[in-house]
């Protein structure tokens, strides 16, 4: 059997064949580097991969999900009827480690890739819908307007404060914000419009809706930015990709600072600010419990609504995999109040 690594980039990847000897050994083949991330790369990727891999052997592409510049090269190998794979990045990143890749470039992540899809039993990719790519490209555009808004609604109040008023700048500048206000407007009402008219996505956001403090955009940024969470095969792979995973600093006696690693996704973690937030304000169980335990614990009222918004994110997961509605007697009976530590 031959691998082939991927290590993917916004204009080039590089390569690495390897492959399985008789003695159940990894070898590496062939590597090659700086290949354009574009048809013609993708193209001459095949001719190469032909070239190394004798007749009849499997073969499997390992890439990570590095944003959006691995897409093109996994759709264009899907279509070729390749056996593909892609993987999150901390997932990936924890193999590594294990393997004693110390060194970080792109040689090494393509031949840890190799190595990886070689010696691992993972899944097989299959690209996400049509509905849920349109609508991550809504959300996400919707997020990079607020932060624009934010962004010029700034530069307008620090105009306030100026020795001497300009007007014409003013004017422009609120003119700006009330056009992204507007546009603002048409991309939630696209994003709504595609929830709407499919029936099986529409089903899935109204049971994920049935939680109290979870908006339609909030719900439609973890389905986009997740895949409908098909990347992922437990709850932990899902916190380490959100970056919600705890990081501990101890030794002996020393006991360190804990911290969440904000290594991941970022939109869902900005994005599931204003529902942690909204629970504990209308005192949500179990949410609310959680928010008060961890804020009695460290005094941090940040560090409570982090931890609100890791218990919004699996329970999203949850009621996402079991196709369920929202219900706290079943879903975080009593005795369950302690499982966010």
């Amino acid at each position: 059997m031959f691998s082939v690594g991927l290590d993917m980039a916004k204009d080039k990847f590089d390569v690495c064949i390897a492959r399985l000897d008789e003695h159940h050994h990894v070898v590496v083949k062939s590597t090659k580097s700086c290949v354009p991330n574009q048809s013609t790369g993708f193209t001459s990727l095949l001719q190469y991969v032909n070239k190394i891999v004798t007749a009849g052997n499997p073969v499997c592409f390992c890439m990570e999900a590095t944003g959006m510049y691995h897409e093109q090269l996994a759709w264009f190998l899907y279509q070729k009827g390749m056996n593909i794979v892609v993987l999150v990045p901390q997932k990936a990143r924890y193999y590594f480690k294990s393997l004693g890749l110390k060194s970080k470039d792109d040689k090494v992540d393509a031949k840890g890739l190799a190595i990886m899809a070689l010696q691992q039993q993972l899944k097989q990719w299959a690209p996400v819908s049509p509905k849920i790519y349109e609508l991550r490209q809504f959300t996400r555009y919707y997020q990079q307007l607020k932060e624009t808004r934010t962004l010029l609604s700034n530069q307008l109040k620090i105009h306030d404060f100026a020795r001497q008023e300009n007007k014409t700048i003013m004017a422009s500048l609120q003119h700006l914000i009330n056009d992204i206000d507007n546009q603002l407007k048409g991309v939630l009402e696209s994003i709504t419009s595609i929830i709407l008219n499919d029936p099986l996505l529409k089903e899935k956001v109204e049971k994920l809706n049935s939680v109290k403090g979870l908006g339609l955009l909030s719900i439609a940024t973890v389905i986009a930015e997740t895949d409908g969470f098909a990347l992922f095969e437990n709850q932990a792979q899902l916190v380490s990709y959100t970056g919600y995973d705890v990081i501990r600093s101890q030794s002996g006696k020393r006991e360190g600072k804990t911290r969440i690693s904000k290594t991941g996704n970022s939109r869902i973690r900005r994005m599931l600010f204003m529902p942690a937030f909204n629970v504990v304000k209308y005192q949500v169980h179990p949410f609310y419990e959680v928010f008060n335990r961890v804020y009695e614990r460290s005094s941090v009222k940040m560090k409570g609504y982090v931890a609100v918004q890791r218990k919004l994110l699996l329970l999203m997961y949850t009621l996402w995999k079991k196709n369920e509605y929202y219900d706290p007697k079943i879903h975080f009976p009593d005795r369950n109040l302690n499982i966010v530590k």
